[in-house]
């Protein structure tokens, strides 16, 4: 091969993005080829033939204008934005997107410059006007923040050289740390590693920071995904220590300062494994016919002060994590399992609301304030389902009386236009060591709605108390839990969805609200659709978190909306309980910009605490169809693609993918519009909802992934694939194609 040969090709796209550099530099400069091709000392005729069709393409999309032959000018003057970079667009134009603080969204191609961004980085991008009048187009130019610093993967030494496998679905397949300490020992261990650099086409560079043991053993798994989020799985010293030093001893001049509640009829429920309990409810019949219902949540605030160091880490921490296997809890054990939690036959101080309710579940009356109690009996939701079944025990009248105004609150919220979405948790049996052994669904029976029920009413009221008790005072500062209406983007593609589904939305779109939704709901139940259609609902609606400012939750129909009844496991809760002190002994309100900074924190750890819980489920499914490759089970195919379509076990809940590779009884083309894959000579479908039955082909548990292969019902043997030597891929093909 000649010296020119050996030469690295220009491409087209090395032209575009110098050309792009070019207009961000000069941006009222005239361009053609021949200033361009001085500028860049571009000699080859071919190169310059390309630099022509660049031109053309530029200007076709609306980014240069042509002002004479072969001369240019920029179209538009860039502006320049400060946004978060998303691989998804909620365009749902298939490209990535930054999304800037004014909440416009940018669409980007992919990345020419060697300046890769993750999801979740803020970056800096150039943009303007696209084609269509409503979409702006632009590029990247620098990353501003990484989202994340840290990433968890296992580690192969390869020669000299360390490459860690990260556990993350990120846009690399591996982090290059060198020759690490410990060398061939550390092989096939999992690791925290700290991204250092990234440069052009080459993998990123990064350094290990903590080793945290051998791959596949439950503690070091479940340990990764605590550290892949950046979540502790320990307690400082210092903190456990102060919660240690706190006295269990209640004073009379408490209980006096309190309403007692210890000789009423009080109880808990809650799951079988629970080892805090935070909510209790009491019961009495009054004189009138009527019920004094209470809900009674653990007064964390009275042992926890503002700012101390306990409170400091709650607040960094924001909520419990609770994996498969473990709870990581917010406050220290001795207060989460002992002083606080609402055990049977102990004096405990709470924060109460008491209703008056009739036959009817119309709540008459309420009552706030500081109380203490004493549970007579811990239920699990077993129990209570046994009980309202008609089961006998000393508890069936009250908690007869409880389900019955339940289910009449119950009613009554859904036909104000709450949203009933019919998801499903699974619980894992596992075996010592930690290896799941089953999966099964957890049933929600009445005795859950039961305390749903009775939750929800009691931080409504607190949330509705506040904002009448302070209604003179403008913009009041309180911590509301809010739920915004679904974005436009997002609700024109569910509602294009279920219309594909056959249910066209008739309603006006701009008063869309959850009566609306709770009808389209109500078309699928007992559908094969409906559980993928609650999804896709889920999923198209904004994230509920934490606000100074009320704006409704719209999920719930509730114009006043708080959480106050779980204390122990979220942060909010706590801060809701000091306003609420505050605000019945007429107190100075707290500075809104410290609350709503607080709010700010509380919804990103929830969110961060989410994705744990997730990850953890995620890799028990796949740990748990690792040893069942070969099985054919039953399922519902949960979303569709144009590289295949993925599968939701029946009764596992496990997803995996069917790839279009495997399915070889036809050539199969993926059909946007009617969101199916179509058969090009048979004319077979495969659509959201429809059941099919599948094998376990192969699982990744590094990456948590399951693939499956298609079993045939008309033909047993027909799509059943022998392995291949390959990994899990869930890259996107460059072409529709058959395998």
């Amino acid at each position: 091969m000649s010296r020119r040969d050996s030469r690295p090709r220009i491409s087209k796209q090395d032209i575009t993005t110098w050309v792009l550099d070019y207009t961000m530099q000069h941006p009222d400069e005239e361009l053609n080829n021949r200033l361009l091709s001085h500028y860049f000392r571009i000699k080859d005729r071919g190169v310059q033939q390309l630099l022509e069709v660049v031109f053309g393409e530029l200007t076709d999309q609306g980014y240069l204008r042509r002002i004479a032959f072969g001369r240019y000018l920029l179209a538009q003057q860039p502006k320049e934005g400060i946004g978060i970079y998303s691989l998804y667009s909620p365009m749902q134009t298939g490209k990535a997107c930054v999304t800037l603080e004014n909440g416009n969204n940018i669409t980007v191609g992919k990345d020419l410059r060697g300046i890769h961004a993750l999801e979740g980085d803020t970056v800096r991008v150039l943009y303007h006007k696209g084609k269509r009048t409503d979409e702006l187009v632009g590029r990247i130019i620098s990353i501003e923040k990484r989202a994340r610093e840290f990433y968890i993967g296992t580690l192969h030494i390869q020669g000299r050289t360390g490459i860690v496998i990260p556990t993350a679905r990120v846009p690399f397949k591996a982090i290059v740390v060198g020759y690490p300490v410990g060398g061939h020992r550390q092989d096939g261990m999992k690791v925290r590693v700290r991204l250092t650099d990234w440069e052009e086409e080459r993998f990123p560079e990064g350094e290990i920071v903590e080793v945290l043991g051998k791959s596949g053993v439950n503690e070091v798994e479940m340990h990764a995904i605590l550290s892949e989020y950046d979540l502790p799985y320990t307690y400082p010293e210092n903190v456990t220590k102060a919660a240690e030093k706190i006295s269990d001893k209640i004073s009379a001049k408490e209980i006096a300062a309190r309403r007692d509640f210890r000789g009423t009829c009080t109880f808990t429920i809650d799951p079988a494994t629970a080892k805090d309990f935070d909510d209790a409810l009491s019961y009495q019949e009054l004189p009138n016919g009527h019920y004094e219902i209470g809900v009674h949540i653990a007064d964390v605030t009275h042992y926890v002060k503002e700012d101390d160091v306990i409170d400091l880490e709650a607040q960094k921490r924001g909520t419990s994590v609770y994996l498969v296997d473990r709870t990581v809890p917010m406050l220290p054990e001795k207060l989460c399992n002992d002083l606080c939690s609402l055990r049977p036959n102990e004096d405990k101080l709470t924060y109460s609301v008491l209703f008056e309710i009739d036959a009817k579940g119309k709540v008459l009356n309420n009552w706030i304030g500081r109380s203490v109690i004493r549970s007579q009996q811990r239920f699990t939701y077993e129990e209570v389902q046994t009980i309202i079944e008609g089961g006998s025990s000393p508890y069936a009248t009250a908690i007869g009386v409880l389900n019955h105004l339940a289910q009449h609150i119950r009613t009554e919220r859904f036909q104000q236009g709450a949203v009933d979405f019919s998801t499903t948790e699974v619980r894992f049996q596992l075996d010592n060591n930690g290896v799941p052994v089953g999966i099964e669904p957890v049933p929600y029976t009445e005795s859950h709605q039961l305390i749903e029920e009775f939750m929800l009413l009691a931080n409504r009221t607190v949330a509705a108390f506040v904002a009448q008790a302070r209604k003179g005072e403008k913009n009041y500062p309180f911590v509301y839990r809010i739920h915004a209406k679904p974005k436009e983007e997002k609700l024109d593609n569910f509602l294009r969805i279920i219309a594909k589904l056959g249910v066209p939305y008739q309603g006006d779109r701009e008063r869309f609200d959850g009566k609306a939704l709770a009808r389209v709901l109500t078309a699928f139940k007992g559908k094969a659709e409906e559980h993928f259609v609650d999804l896709l609902a889920i999923r198209s609606m904004e994230k509920a978190i934490y606000s100074t400012q009320n704006i409704g939750h719209f999920g719930l129909a509730f114009e006043y909306y708080t959480h106050f009844t779980s204390p122990i496991r979220r942060y909010p809760d706590m801060m809701v309980h000091r306003i609420l002190t505050t605000v019945l002994a007429s107190g100075a309100p707290v500075q809104e910009s410290q609350l709503a900074s607080a709010c700010q924190l509380a919804s990103q750890q929830e969110k961060v605490a989410t994705d744990a819980e997730r990850a953890s489920i995620k890799y028990k499914q796949v740990e748990y169809l690792s040893a069942r490759i070969g099985t054919t089970f039953s399922g519902v195919i949960s979303g569709v693609a144009e590289f295949g379509f993925y599968v939701e076990l029946a009764e596992s809940k496990c997803e995996g993918l069917v790839s279009i590779r495997d399915i070889q009884d036809d050539m199969y083309f993926y059909y946007a519009d009617d969101l199916c894959l179509r058969g090009a000579h048979s004319g077979r479908e495969f659509r959201l909802g429809d059941t099919v039955n599948v094998q376990v082909a192969r699982t990744n548990l590094e990456n948590r992934l399951v693939d499956f292969f298609l079993i045939d019902t008309h033909d047993e043997n027909r799509n059943i694939h022998k392995p291949r030597k390959t990994t899990v891929s869930r890259k996107k093909p460059k072409k529709q194609r058959k395998s």
